[in-house]
């Protein structure tokens, strides 16, 4: 089967960007693709974070996962620094890659303005890394957002460089765009982030999640009750995209362009529709969480059968490179 690589930060809880824009799509690809999904701790340590909480953050990522629809029969499900030679091979690849494709990275140059006190060469590497982790096993195909096709095409030329200097080795990878609409934060102007708090997260108590919602910026020009929307401007509309049925969407885009309902009404009827989705993995997350060892079972599973294929891709890089063998 034709492979995928894709891989979750475990920076903070998952949230409905998250959910949208990756899991969902991950587990909709189980079936077509011999598939490894990863939570990237290494990526995570690039940026200020709590040390005393990377563990059981990896753990409560991995436990989404699982809780969101990700079969261990189907997939393996692994963590990064569980399986060295992520690092190893990145190292070789930092070694292939011009400084100067790094400093036109987007996002390096966006976490280099909101982590100023700490623009580290990890931040700067993050896109090797990011290669590494892709063809160490050899993937040809990596679902992302548009956000991230950026650093597929760094993995592109990564894998052109390095075949170019030592021999064809790696795929360039192709990247599968996600279908799902790009949801922001509830402040409707930026990513949905953990770290700019403008996050829904997927397991928060459902209180939270609807002051949240209610209180979440829609159309600015649309004051008050009385005056007419745009739906194709409003956040909680590509929302509703992403959870609503087409009937619904029919009916809240002419309600909001003739004011015939509020913003509140628009809300209340995504929010039913959200926690319709999201409560059979709220529920499955509670389960798995009185069961820590079978996903510590799982992600071991994963890195075991992982970590047999990158043994064999770094067998094959280094003796493409000329290192002197210990055998």
């Amino acid at each position: 089967m034709k492979r995928i690589f894709s891989g979750i930060q475990p920076t903070g809880e998952i949230h409905l960007g998250n959910y949208v824009g990756a899991i969902r799509n991950w587990v909709s690809l189980m079936d077509e693709y011999d598939c490894i999904f990863c939570v990237v701790d290494y990526h995570a340590i690039t940026v200020e974070y709590e040390i005393d909480k990377l563990g059981s953050r990896t753990v409560d990522t991995a436990l989404i996962l699982l809780a969101s629809g990700l079969l261990p029969e189907k997939c393996k499900i692994l963590v990064q620094s569980h399986v060295p030679e992520h690092t190893e091979l990145a190292w070789i690849f930092n070694c292939v890659t011009p400084i100067g494709e790094l400093e036109r990275m987007t996002q390096f140059k966006d976490k280099s303005k909101q982590h100023r006190a700490n623009i580290n060469m990890g931040l700067m590497g993050y896109p090797v890394l990011q290669a590494a982790d892709i063809l160490l096993y050899k993937a040809g195909f990596v679902p992302v957002g548009e956000d991230q096709v950026q650093h597929v095409e760094l993995s592109r030329e990564v894998a052109r460089k390095y075949n170019s200097r030592y021999g064809n080795l790696f795929p360039e990878p192709q990247a599968i765009l996600s279908v799902a609409p790009k949801i922001l934060g509830v402040d409707g102007a930026s990513k949905m982030s953990k770290s700019m708090n403008n996050y829904i997260g997927l397991l928060e108590e459902t209180n939270s999640m609807w002051e949240k919602l209610r209180t979440a910026v829609t159309d600015v020009s649309r004051v008050r009750r009385k005056d007419p929307g745009n739906p194709d401007v409003c956040n909680i509309y590509t929302i509703h995209r992403a959870f609503s049925p087409n009937n619904m969407l029919l009916e809240v885009d002419k309600g909001c362009r003739n004011a015939a309902i509020g913003c509140i009404d628009c809300k209340t009827m995504l929010f039913k529709n959200m926690m319709e989705e999201l409560t059979p993995i709220r529920e499955k997350a509670a389960a798995l969480k009185e069961n820590p060892h079978y996903i510590k079972d799982v992600i071991n599973e994963g890195a075991s059968k992982c970590s047999a294929i990158a043994r064999e891709t770094m067998y094959e890089v280094r003796q493409a490179v000329g290192l002197f063998s210990k055998k």
